[in-house]
């Protein structure tokens, strides 16, 4: 955007001369309060020794930790998962704990969960009896001992024999359990059956520790539709599955000598050192060969995360190819899918939009943080977790493409970024959506560009013209409501389009890519693997690019403001256009956001001039005072079509024609 400075703005309006224009525009009643606008904004989330005021951890900021040890077995004439885990819980907190919260989320398929009655969305007609917890002990310094444990939907509240203390304190707690694996109803979770055998994509699979954190100690959130808030730690699981079967697991495979054939691991190899898409298990492959008996045991372990999954199937075709990372680090991209789903228009190209994504992310945001990121085509779809997408079997083309991007570009945010999505889903979601957008300008020049979804773009047209219904839509939620309670029909409008519009308008109109782009990367890099909330964002941004955004945050964020800019008239110094001119400004509405106003004139010059949002300080109306010599034949604001501004009949003023002006 170009800034002319051959201009200066006067926040008063003169008093002298008339409007020059075939007649001025309809008066429309202004809502604008500059002192609300500019305001001093009180962020939900205070400044203390955790949290700084430059959004950044503090010097005394803490996160617990805890670290699994998982064995599964995936019985597939029950579906049933039989598990046991172990649990390694450090209290970092400076407090001590008499209790521990755990998540069960498969408790959320119960006829009786909170879930079932309280979200249109996630209700399903069929269910399961969620975990059964066979038993449940505490380790401490070697000795074992059973625990008092009380379920409470979905989640379970473990009450300790010795209190645990904080600043480093340890614990272990084991946990059997058995549950049934949902059916195609799970959702982010299923098994289905395919032509060459049943697939099972395997999530939520195991009691996994609730968040204690400084912000509001235990937070074991019931699980009705959002997703998840997680602690972070490192990662060894097991599963054993019948012997004909592939498992794709999050993390490294630590046995492929003892899972995988010759031929298999010599084309893994050659998959590492690969740019091109290389065939592990070929369409031909499946369901050749002689039977397997028995079961194998496939072993994983990732470090620094905050989940894990697998998914497991004798029908799958596997390739995978090279990432290339910063700094010469590589990772491996992989693409799991059934034969139906084989084509170069279809899941063909799975592995080569895996790669170009995580590539670009990486490069343009923060490194790719696990030594594989694998895409899965199955029953459950449209869902991510650390390092792995779950997509559509029939998935194909730009559709592919979108969510395969989407779904891996999770693992910044919230899997390595670790937003709460119970509560903060517009930052998961939102985030995600907006880094979204820029790979779909950077594969292959943009052929699948721009970044578009018809659950909130059904026109496929400007988003900024998109989003104007929401913003008009007195029902609509702002962003900052608590996930849970936005409905279904204002989820993907709110929670994805306008968290991610947002962000490309503080980035694009506000403070322009030179600045928004290395704070945007430094707050990743502050918050990798930890903890930020809404307010440590707001700060972050604030404080980094030097500006105070609080009328941003308030209008965006907090609430559904629209803007209403409008060029109200033209006047000539003396009725000269040789003398000067004076245009007239007004905004109408509640938003605000610096704008282009564009001027051209008689002799084909035009002119632009940068209006700060700061024009609007102290009151609704302006003045730009031009240093003319001829007269103007239109002015424009917002000339680009690039704000939401949702009266756009009044932001271009064509003045009067004048007779010959001398000098």
């Amino acid at each position: 955007m170009s800034r002319t400075l051959r201009a200066f703005l006067v926040t008063t309006v003169l008093s002298c001369g008339a409007i020059i224009g075939p007649g001025a525009f309809a008066a429309t009643a202004s809502v604008y309060d500059p002192v609300r606008a500019f305001a001093p904004i009180d962020l939900p989330g205070p400044v203390n020794a955790y949290r700084s005021s430059n959004g950044a951890p503090g010097p005394s900021y803490w996160q617990n930790r805890a670290d699994y040890d998982i064995h599964a077995t995936l019985d597939t004439s029950t579906k049933q998962i039989h598990a046991s885990e172990t649990i390694t819980y450090t209290n970092n907190s400076p407090d001590v704990l008499a209790t521990l919260w755990v998540q069960l989320d498969q408790n959320t398929y119960r006829r009786d969960a909170r879930g079932t009655l309280s979200n249109d969305h996630r209700r399903h007609a069929e269910f399961t009896d969620g975990y059964a917890i066979d038993s449940v002990e505490v380790e401490r310094d070697g000795q074992r001992v059973k625990a008092d444990w009380l379920v409470s939907d979905t989640r379970m509240q473990v009450t300790l024999p010795e209190a645990l203390k904080g600043a480093g304190g340890k614990i272990k707690l084991h946990v059997s359990y058995h549950y049934t694996v949902p059916g195609l109803f799970g959702g982010r979770t299923a098994w289905m059956a395919t032509p060459k055998g049943e697939i099972y994509d395997i999530a939520q699979w195991y009691p996994r520790m609730a968040v204690y954190d400084d912000v509001r100690g235990w937070d074991p959130l019931p699980y009705l539709a959002q997703e998840f808030y997680l602690e972070y730690g490192d990662f060894d699981y097991a599963v054993t599955v019948p012997a004909d079967m592939l498992v794709a697991g999050t993390g490294l495979l630590t046995n492929a000598d003892e899972v995988l054939t010759p031929l298999q691991r010599q084309r893994l190899a050659q998959a590492h050192a690969s740019d091109s898409t290389v065939m592990i298990r070929t369409p031909e492959e499946v369901g050749s060969g002689p039977a397997a008996f028995g079961t194998k045991t496939w072993r994983y372990h990732m470090s620094n995360t905050r989940d894990v999954a697998f998914s497991a199937s004798r029908a799958f075709v596997w390739d995978a190819a090279r990432i290339n990372l910063p700094d010469g680090k590589t990772a491996l991209a992989e693409s799991f899918y059934p034969v139906e789903s084989v084509g170069p228009g279809n899941w063909g190209r799975s592995t080569e939009y895996l790669k170009d994504s995580v590539e670009h992310f990486s490069k343009r945001w923060y490194p790719y943080p696990y030594p594989a990121a694998i895409n899965i085509a199955g029953g459950a779809t449209g869902m991510e977790y650390p390092g792995m997408a779950f997509d559509g079997i029939d998935d194909k083309g730009k559709t592919l493409f979108w969510i395969t991007a989407h779904e891996i570009g999770h693992t910044w945010f919230p899997m390595t970024v670790g937003f709460d999505e119970r509560r903060d889903a517009w930052m998961d979601e939102g985030f995600n959506t907006f880094i979204d957008t820029f790979e779909s300008d950077d594969f292959a020049n943009g052929v699948y560009g721009p970044k578009r979804d018809s659950e909130y773009a059904p026109g496929g047209g400007n988003p900024v013209d998109e989003i104007l219904p929401i913003l008009a839509d007195p029902d609509a939620p702002p962003i900052l409501t608590r996930a849970d309670s936005i409905q279904e029909k204002y989820r993907h409008p709110v929670t994805y389009f306008k968290s991610a519009l947002g962000l490309r308008l503080l980035r694009d109109q506000i403070l322009g890519p030179e600045r928004f782009d290395p704070a945007f990367r430094k707050f990743i890099r502050d918050w990798a693997f930890r903890h930020p909330k809404p307010s440590d964002f707001f700060r972050a941004m604030s404080s980094e690019t030097g500006e105070d955004l609080s009328w941003w945050w308030r209008g965006w964020y907090f609430n559904n403001w629209t803007l209403d800019l409008a060029v109200t008239g033209v006047r000539y110094e003396g009725g000269d256009p040789a003398k000067g001119a004076h245009v007239t400004l007004a905004n109408l509405d509640r938003l605000i956001m610096p704008a282009t106003l564009e001027v051209k004139f008689q002799d084909g010059r035009t002119q632009r001039i940068a209006v700060p949002a700061e024009t609007w300080i102290q009151r609704g109306d302006a003045i730009v005072s031009l240093d003319s010599t001829t007269a103007i034949t239109s002015v424009t604001i917002d000339p680009d079509h690039v704000l939401p501004d949702k009266d756009r009949s009044n932001n271009v003023f064509k003045p009067a024609a004048v007779g010959k002006v001398g000098g």
